[in-house]
């Protein structure tokens, strides 16, 4: 009988110690918990005239714990025509909630100088700034933006007729051409966006003097 109350007693005390340490390790907890969605990136190589000149990196990340989503645009160009050489670095930072643009941020650093664009919500409108090189553009906007240039990187615009272009503060109309490309147009420029499967493949800005070929990276 003594065996018998031993091995009772043995068996409680470890079944009381798989509790504590069932509660102790947070990380059996978490494991039961939804994972946030993951990050998404896009890379891809800028060409002129055939010649890669630089980079362009778009990456969208959801906020864990939250409906807030913050994508990013990078373009690093780098290239020398002659005796000249261009520089181009501008990054485009979005915080989106609930599918509402809050704040944008644009930061460029070129041959000509440092610039910078902001629109940020203030609760019922956006102030809207652009200090940029030869391009000066201050507004407010009442209507809530919830869809951008940046988000182009992450699917077709489908229905969306208009992008809030950060680096300008303003929009481009987007129209869905007859061959499945999208052409976005301001102020006299176009931009075509081209999709395979629903992802931007090649985004082509087009320019007087040569264009811009920015193509999907493996």
């Amino acid at each position: 009988m003594l065996r018998s109350s031993g091995s009772f007693s043995a068996f409680g005390l470890v079944r009381r110690l798989a509790a504590l340490l069932l509660l102790a390790a947070p990380g059996v907890v978490r494991a039961q918990a939804p994972r946030p969605a993951p990050t998404e990136t896009r890379r891809y190589a800028i060409e002129v005239a055939g010649l890669r000149v630089g980079t362009m990196t778009a990456t969208r990340q959801p906020q864990p714990g939250t409906t807030e989503v913050v994508s990013t645009l990078i373009s690093d160009v780098q290239v020398t025509f002659l005796f000249y050489h261009l520089k181009i670095y501008y990054k485009v930072t979005n915080r989106v909630r609930g599918g509402q643009l809050l704040l944008s941020t644009v930061e460029a650093h070129t041959n000509q100088g440092d610039f910078s664009s902001r629109a940020e919500w203030l609760g019922d409108h956006y102030a809207i700034r652009a200090d940029q090189y030869k391009h000066h553009y201050q507004a407010t906007e009442k209507q809530p933006i919830t869809y951008t240039v940046t988000d182009m990187f992450f699917g077709e615009p489908g229905p969306h007729a208009t992008a809030f272009a950060e680096y300008f503060g303003d929009y481009f109309t987007v129209a869905r051409a007859p061959d499945a490309t999208y052409r976005a147009r301001r102020d006299g420029r176009e931009d075509e966006y081209r999709y395979a499967n629903g992802q931007l493949t090649t985004l082509i800005k087009k320019n007087p003097l040569k264009n811009f070929v920015i193509r999907l990276l493996p």
